[in-house]
This record gives C-alpha cells, structure tokens and sequence, in this order.
C-alpha cells in the first residue's frame, strides 16, 4: 500500500512539460481521424448521389460516427487534456479537407 501512495505522488508531480509529448500525440491521432472522417463525408455524399447505394451510404454514416465517437471517448478516458487535443486536432483538419473537396465533382 505504501508503494502506490508513493507512485501517485511521483505521477501528481510530473512537471507540466512531461505531458507535452503525449498530447502531441493525441493532436495527431486526431488529424489523421479528421482526415477519415471528413474524407468519408465526402465519400458519403458520392454514395448518396449515385442511385442504389443508400445501404452502403448508411452504413458509412454510421462507421464514421461509431469511428469518431469510440476515439473520443477512449481519448477522454485518459483525461480533459488528450480528449481536447484530439478533438483540436480533429477540428484543425476540417478546413482543409473541405477546401480540398470543395471543387471536385460528385
């Protein structure tokens, strides 16, 4: 018992900067699940335009939700921090996926 109070204290004591790494990490899962996910937005649409395609274009809809939804929630049970990071990361690379696509064709 005494050699856990006397690992929480270490791990209470990490200086700030020890956290950096792997929130960095979090912010580039993040990015890459972003990426997916607004790419299969995209593709989503594809599938939703073309006719005869409405139970794969669902069951995309519902892939990246449960993508998406699963990652976040094990992010947020590591903390506010990683589960903001990811989420920042998400968010950082909506703008360009969408720029990407904005012209293109359906």
């Amino acid at each position: 018992m005494d050699g856990t109070l006397v690992s929480i204290a270490f791990v209470q004591n990490f200086p700030a900067l020890a956290m950096v790494p792997g929130l960095v990490a979090y912010f580039a899962a993040g990015v890459g699940l972003g990426a997916v996910y607004f790419n299969a937005i995209w593709w989503n649409a594809r599938l939703f335009a073309r006719s005869g395609l409405g139970v794969a274009a669902i069951a995309l809809v519902i892939g990246r939700f449960v993508l998406l939804g699963g990652a976040l929630v094990l992010a947020s049970l590591q903390g506010a921090a990683p589960l903001l990071a990811m989420a920042l990361g998400v968010l950082a690379i909506r703008p360009v996926i969408m720029r990407r696509h904005r012209a293109a064709p359906l």
